[in-house]
């Protein structure tokens, strides 16, 4: 019987410049950063929740072939590799006024919906993110 849920894994085509992104602007940490050899194992979370992680994984060896790695690497760039990720915060407005004084360019501004309050962006990959400032629901 599955305990729980660990890891999630997107696409990035720049491992640096994603801990930029996923640190310097988003504010999650870097719970793990390894060299394996054939690929760099590099997780981010959101301080805190220390039972998930996000891998940034760089499309390539060992899971796919070099022919697929650039039809991946295609995709991401066009926002279709299937990467999505969902935040929640306890204040959506102040957050996203908090990341765009970073930077960080949205695709939907603050918006109030039946289960709250939520926005959307994108990474520098093309990975759609999306926050929200859940509501009691009855």
């Amino acid at each position: 019987m599955l305990k729980s849920f660990a890891i999630s894994q997107i696409y990035v085509l720049d491992q640096g410049q994603a801990v930029d992104f996923y640190v310097g602007k988003l504010g999650l940490k870097v719970k793990d950063d390894q060299d394996l050899g054939f690929m760099r194992w590099l997780t981010v979370a959101v301080p805190g929740d220390e039972g998930h992680a996000i891998l940034l994984e760089r499309p390539g060896q060992p899971i796919m072939d070099d022919k697929t790695a650039a039809q991946v690497r295609d995709l991401v760039t066009k926002g279709r590799a299937g990467g999505h990720l969902f935040f929640t915060t306890d204040d959506c407005r102040k957050t996203y006024d908090e990341l765009r004084a970073k930077g960080v360019e949205f695709t939907e501004e603050p918006t109030e919906r039946p289960y709250g309050i939520d926005c959307a962006l994108r990474d520098p990959f093309g990975n759609h993110i999306r926050f929200s400032q859940p509501t009691a629901t009855p």
